[in-house]
């Protein structure tokens, strides 16, 4: 199949959130209309208002609203759209609707149907890249993993980002593994099917950016190396890769050129990656190739100064690409910034984005000058992150002369920003961009399983004793200015000694009680915080606190969340804290059923694994919830027997909800409530 050489005027972006808007900056810059297509949950998204026009999709699930490919196309008919593109993820891979959308008369910004089906397949790219004399890792059949094959990777044979991958370590396990793989495919890309091969612990995920046109050009645009990951979803990427730079010698000529003869065995056209397992001794296997965009581009597009989304247009089309193909200069380095706590296995998180701001940002969803950060972001201040998509809330970039100076600067981005009313991994990533590790070039796929993410982030946090101190001057403050008559005497000062003011905080399970007064001799504390030995007010208002810390002045922003007040974040040059300023007084109505197993997050009940009067260990799997495209399992925290089970399969839960009630082995409930993950 050819497509025609005709002018693109309107694009409709079968996809949502930052791609949508990425995209749609491309077209704006060309003077292409913009058509958006939003679900229930996105009809205030920032990819909506930003469009030229917005097409509802009615629901909230992805197979309701942005899988369904005969409403997206008709959406792109109804408002007049000539084109589109499918950022990445949902049906950017799924050769079917591509087919379909050419089939309406409309052009597709994206290759042949054909290579998309050959290489969505995972089984049958790697047969066909064998056959291309690209190296790939052999395939083991699930009914024949012997001890001597594991650990092995159970991977699902169509889709990506991590989903329905496992890795598999016992023989015991390897059932499970591809039944919950297979299911978790079958939710996120609508085919069950998955494959099983050899895990190599210590690799470097390293992958080619392929663009190749209708005429025969086919062009490696340098390499990126995306090592850093969680759960098999990247988190930090860059490019060039630090492991090819310190290979040397022909690795780079060999990868680049593995890219061009993989696209050109399935007669490739438009963008693509070619993904490869890499090792320390230069070698390299074939993992698999995405037919799409990839979330990553940014950091190709900085170091080769060309826009991504362009070409694909160019492409689509019926251009030819350039004679040449673009050098790589510089360091580009992109931060995955998600809503999650990866201090609570990574869980996702929802709510309300209070304040979203990052500093020294030159440039969103263009092609970044020599030196500066980009931001490509699916929300704004006041967004709602729910449970029905991808947690990534955003992408940072930075672009330098060296990696050293791209490291630093992307970690200083990250560091000052706000990002208030919903826990991220922000912390994790500026830990992460420091670590000695990762500096030296030489972390690799199993760099969080060397290094947890509480062990990382230690200390990089704002001390929670201290963000509570500067939160009461800043109260004291708000209830100062609370009352005209008093605005012009300092929070808590008195002619006579007074009593202490005391108010409580807390973070996750810590609580810290602050008491301090100001009479004529200034601030006094029942308790200095642990991290300084003297500590003196040099001004407090409601926004703002400047304190002198062992002779050392520190100015913190507070920020009390609207609609909200007893959360409050407090932002340092030393760190962040979120704090709850507690009441005085509990409401027992308040407290979850002893021994409760509650929802950790809001989501889809996919299984529930014991039965009244169960008798359970340590650790035993409870009940599985789906919560963005991702499967999480609820565990005992303690040995003892199911008195009540409360969750239904196919049931929709709030979080904070009891799923399972378990007592002890006596017949007593626990203790405490159990947000279990």
């Amino acid at each position: 199949m050819t497509q025609p050489s005709t002018p693109i005027r309107s694009v409709l972006v079968a996809n949502r959130g930052e791609i949508a808007r990425r995209v749609f900056a491309t077209c704006r810059a060309r003077g292409i209309a913009t058509v958006a297509v939003f679900s229930d949950p996105d009809a205030d998204s920032p990819h909506v208002h930003e469009a030229d026009a917005a097409v509802h999709l009615p629901g909230s699930a992805p197979t309701d609203t942005y899988l369904r490919g005969d409403l997206i196309i008709e959406a792109a008919q109804r408002a007049g759209a000539d084109a589109i593109h499918p950022g990445y993820g949902f049906l950017s891979e799924n050769a079917d609707f591509a087919a379909q959308v050419v089939a309406a008369g409309l052009t597709w910004i994206g290759p042949e149907p054909e290579s998309i089906r050959v290489m969505g397949s995972k089984v049958e790219s790697k047969q066909q890249m064998a056959a291309a004399g690209v190296p790939v890792l052999d395939r083991l059949d699930p009914q024949e993993v012997a001890q001597e094959h594991l650990p092995v990777l159970v991977k699902a044979s169509a889709g990506g980002g991590g989903r329905g991958m496992r890795i598999v370590r016992t023989l015991a396990d390897v059932d499970e593994a591809v039944a919950s793989a297979s299911r978790e495919a079958a939710s996120a890309f609508g085919d069950p099917t998955v494959f099983v091969e050899r895990y190599l612990e210590a690799g470097h995920h390293v992958e080619v950016q392929i663009m190749a046109d209708a005429h025969g050009a086919v062009w490696a645009l340098g390499e990126r190396e995306c090592s850093l990951q969680r759960r098999h979803q990247k988190v930090i990427e860059e490019s060039p890769s630090p492991l090819v730079e310190h290979v040397g010698g022909d690795m780079r000529d060999r990868l680049l050129q593995a890219g061009r003869d993989a696209a050109a065995a399935v007669g490739y056209r438009g963008a693509g990656t070619v993904e490869f397992l890499a090792l320390p001794d230069g070698s390299f296997f074939f993992l698999e190739m995405n037919t799409r965009l990839q979330v990553e581009h940014p950091v190709t597009e900085s170091v080769t100064g060309t826009d991504l989304v362009g070409l694909q247009i160019d492409v689509a089309e019926g251009g030819s690409l350039p004679a040449h193909e673009p050098v790589t200069r510089g360091w580009s380095i992109e931060a995955r910034l998600y809503a999650e706590d990866p201090n609570d296995d990574w869980r996702p998180q929802t709510g309300t984005i209070a304040a979203f701001d990052v500093p020294g940002v030159a440039t969103r969803f263009e092609v970044a000058p020599e030196h500066c950060i980009r931001l490509d972001s699916g929300v704004e201040t006041g967004s709602v992150v729910g449970t029905h998509y991808d947690a990534m809330l955003a992408k940072v970039i930075s672009r330098a002369p060296t990696r050293e100076e791209a490291a630093r600067e992307l970690a200083a981005a990250l560091r000052h920003s706000r990002i208030h009313g919903i826990a991220t991994n922000r912390d994790l990533l500026v830990a992460s961009l420091g670590h000695e590790e990762f500096l030296a070039g030489t972390a690799d796929t199993g760099f969080y399983g060397r290094h947890e993410p509480a062990s990382l982030t230690e200390g990089s946090a704002l001390p929670t004793d201290l963000a509570s101190l500067v939160a009461a001057l800043s109260d004291g403050a708000r209830q100062v200015a609370r009352r005209p008559v008093m605005a012009t005497v300092s929070s808590g000062y008195r002619n006579v000694p007074s009593a202490f003011q005391r108010r409580t905080f807390a973070h996750g399970e810590e609580e810290v009680v602050v008491g301090h007064r100001i009479g004529r001799d200034g601030l006094q504390l029942e308790s200095p915080p642990s991290s300084v030995a003297e500590v003196a007010l040099v001004e407090a208002s409601a926004d703002d606190v400047v304190l002198d810390l062992d002779g050392v002045r520190r100015r913190f922003a507070v920020s009390w969340l609207d609609g909200d007040e007893e959360s409050v974040v407090v932002d340092s040059a030393l760190g962040s804290r979120t704090l709850r300023l507690l009441p005085r007084y509990v409401d027992p109505a308040a407290q979850a059923p002893a021994g409760a197993l509650v929802a950790p997050m809001p989501g889809t009940i996919t299984g529930v694994h014991v039965v009244e009067g169960d008798v359970v260990e340590t650790g035993a799997p409870m009940v599985t919830l789906e919560a963005m495209k991702m499967e999480h399992t609820v565990s005992a925290p303690a040995a003892g027997t199911v008195t009540r089970v409360a969750a239904v399969v196919g049931q929709q839960v709030d979080q904070g909800v009891t799923l399972v009630v378990v007592s002890d082995e006596a017949g007593t409930a626990t203790d405490e409530r159990t947000d279990a993950g």
